[in-house]
């Protein structure tokens, strides 16, 4: 019903106008961009000097953000800083295309990679406490593709889906998915993968398991997964530019092209077919949105139990990250598609993601209600630093050497 009345409502409004189009994306989300058209767009961001305001010293951090976007490894690169739960700073650096130096804009679309995994599992914290799925039944009660070894689907409970707990050897069958593999089919063949340990019992972190998710929030939500979340999420959030597919990214008006190093690479459709796991795209403007409301500053969208329920930790994970990075946290958790860790004593949440040609962060602090969102066009890893430096700005510690890049 609510599906028609908001087909309904959109037909109205086209006819009613009659100077509108639809933007090309994937058809099963049809409705939201019609919506789309007739939400605010964002105005008054703190993108100039002048408008930076608080503790963090957000001038040194943009000469720093500035001078890593002209580093051979990058092309383009986007960062939004919230600040006491407010949008402080937001600004864009480098190029979209390094064949043509379009500049990125705060409009650029980048994709979230894994970070997408923060929005499945909060919508299903959202439809477990409407009663419409239930995370602790096993993922064999549902009609989904997946298969463990030995029958484990009938004992690894949806929440443990979801906080990557099927004991499958790390990032299993990633590679036949690129190499174009139909995901379903290689979720049922996950039946002869190997484990790293019994399934219900560690952390192993995964893409064509997790995504079992999208069939089982769909079968909840009775729509599909990207309606779902629009109609839920990005719609009443505000979320303009947030969508699903590629034809979601390539279709924008201004979008990062992919890159390694100096090479522009081909864009690829891969892990957009894993859309629970990995499947979203949006501008800067946005990525700070979800991540504010995830910090709790729409209670009308996300209630404070079901951001409890997503984010708080359910099994022990390795530090996270590579070199220093690994080094300096500790205490690191999963949960319902979230992180959790230590960071100088700080509990930190969030998620970061990688895929060919981009990379994704969104980190923030719970109790100072400080948090940071940056995304960029290449494959480079050390921009994963950037939040770590924006904590240590705002806790005003002056040893911090994140962003000295020499």
């Amino acid at each position: 019903m609510r599906r028609i009345l908001l087909t309904l409502i959109a037909a109205s409004v086209l006819g009613l106008t009659g100077m509108y189009t639809m933007r090309a994306a994937p058809e099963n989300n049809q409705v939201a961009l019609i919506l789309r058209k007739f939400t605010k767009p964002h105005t008054n961001l703190p993108d100039q000097p002048d408008e930076w305001r608080g503790r963090i010293h957000y001038a040194q951090l943009d000469q720093q953000f500035a001078a890593m976007a002209q580093r051979s490894e990058m092309a383009g690169l986007a960062i939004a800083i919230v600040e006491d739960g407010e949008l402080r700073f937001v600004r864009t650096y480098g190029v979209i295309d390094r064949d043509t130096n379009a500049p990125v804009t705060l409009n650029t679309v980048f994709r979230w990679a894994s970070v997408s995994k923060t929005v499945a599992g909060t919508l299903a914290a959202t439809l477990a406490n409407e009663g419409l799925v239930d995370l602790d039944s096993p993922v064999a009660r549902y009609d989904t593709t997946l298969r463990l070894p030995e029958g484990a689907e009938s004992r690894v409970s949806f929440q443990q889906l979801l906080s990557q707990q099927t004991g499958l050897t790390k990032n299993a069958y990633d590679e036949r998915l690129e190499d174009g593999q139909d995901p379903r089919t290689l979720r049922a063949s996950l039946a002869g993968a190997p484990l790293q340990c019994p399934p219900g019992s560690c952390h192993t972190y995964q893409n064509v398991a997790f995504d079992a998710a999208t069939e089982i929030l769909e079968q909840a939500a009775q729509r599909s997964y990207p309606d779902a979340v629009s109609e839920r999420f990005f719609l009443p959030l505000g979320m303009n530019s947030a969508n699903f597919g590629m034809a979601g990214l390539t279709n924008a008006k201004d979008w990062a092209r992919p890159h390694n190093g100096r090479m522009v690479r081909t864009v690829k459709e891969t892990y957009w077919r894993v859309p629970a796991a990995a499947g979203v795209e949006s501008n800067i403007v946005d990525f700070a949105r979800w991540m504010q409301a995830t910090m709790g500053d729409r209670p009308d969208v996300l209630p404070e139990s079901t951001l409890r329920m997503a984010q708080s930790p359910r099994v022990n994970t390795a530090p996270i990250y590579g070199g220093e990075l690994r080094q300096a946290n500790s205490d690191a958790h999963y949960g319902l598609g979230w992180r959790s860790f230590k960071y100088d004593g700080n509990v930190l949440v969030g998620h970061s993601g990688a895929v060919d040609g981009y990379r994704a962060t969104l980190i923030f602090d719970p109790a100072s209600r400080v948090g940071v969102v940056a995304m960029w066009n290449s494959n480079w890893g050390t921009p994963f630093r950037i939040p770590f430096a924006v904590f240590d700005s705002y806790h005003q510690r002056t040893n911090s050497r994140w962003l000295e890049l020499d």
